[in-house]
């Protein structure tokens, strides 16, 4: 769960939501990518509104790996997920994913298992496999996950290389990136998670229970406002793609 976001980054620029398990990273990550539905508030996309315009934004947003609901599939090899990849994108041919691969500065032994690659060759090739379907923004979650802090740099590295081919990159980490990273222009950084700031609603009156004690309480509203607002690269046709926030239903 996740709430009360208003935010925005400019075309090839880096978001990053960072905090710990259950902080509402995943989701929000989810979200933005068309892959969930929100409870208020809204997500736009360049000219495209989500829900509505949930197949166009999903075209244009590639999830690298939003665990548990998308990531690689640990018992497949590298090559398999390439021709998985070439399979699911008919147009995508082994060139493109050669340069993508390239580009990333991503070489692995295509015969190596998932499981068995370490944390930024894995985090590599998510990225690269995300990459070759030329997108507009990618997705990808646990950025820093199984790091050691001198690996960290390297795995932030590989996301600013994303950026510099003009792609916006929205990313999901434990932490946010270190100075060393040398990732440019710098990123814009949330924490989650992120409190509601509605009105606080006064206390109803306490009342006593059988004890004589005070009861607890109503809890505040559940219902939670939210909304995302996201930048991408320019499409071919000259439109801008991205998000901004829509205005919530009162």
């Amino acid at each position: 769960m996740f709430e009360n976001l208003d935010l925005g980054v400019e075309p090839g620029g880096l978001l990053v939501l960072h905090g710990p398990g259950g902080s509402g990273r995943t989701t929000a990550l989810l979200a933005l990518a068309g892959r969930m539905r929100l409870d208020g508030g809204a997500v736009r996309v360049g000219g495209h509104v989500l829900p509505r315009d949930g197949r166009r934004v999903r075209d244009l947003v590639a999830v690298a790996r939003a665990e548990p609901a998308l990531g690689l599939d640990p018992d497949l090899r590298v090559r398999e997920l390439v021709d998985e990849r070439r399979w699911l994108s008919r147009r995508l041919s082994r060139a493109q994913l050669g340069e993508a691969f390239s580009v990333l500065g991503v070489d692995v032994d295509h015969r190596t298992l998932v499981r068995d690659l370490p944390p930024v060759e894995a985090l590599g090739v998510a990225l690269a496999l995300a990459l070759a379907t030329r997108p507009a923004v990618i997705v990808a979650d646990d950025v820093d996950r199984g790091c050691p802090a001198d690996e960290r740099v390297r795995a932030w590295q590989l996301v600013g290389r994303v950026c510099r081919v003009g792609c916006t990159v929205v990313a999901g980490a434990l932490d946010p990136p270190a100075s060393g990273a040398g990732l440019d222009p710098a990123p814009v950084l949330v924490a989650l998670p992120r409190r509601s700031h509605l009105p606080e609603r006064p206390a109803p009156a306490a009342e006593e229970d059988g004890a004589g004690e005070p009861a607890e309480p109503d809890g505040t509203d559940a219902s939670a406002r939210r909304s995302w607002r996201l930048l991408g690269r320019r499409e071919p046709d000259g439109g801008r793609t991205g998000a901004r926030r829509g205005e919530e239903d009162a």
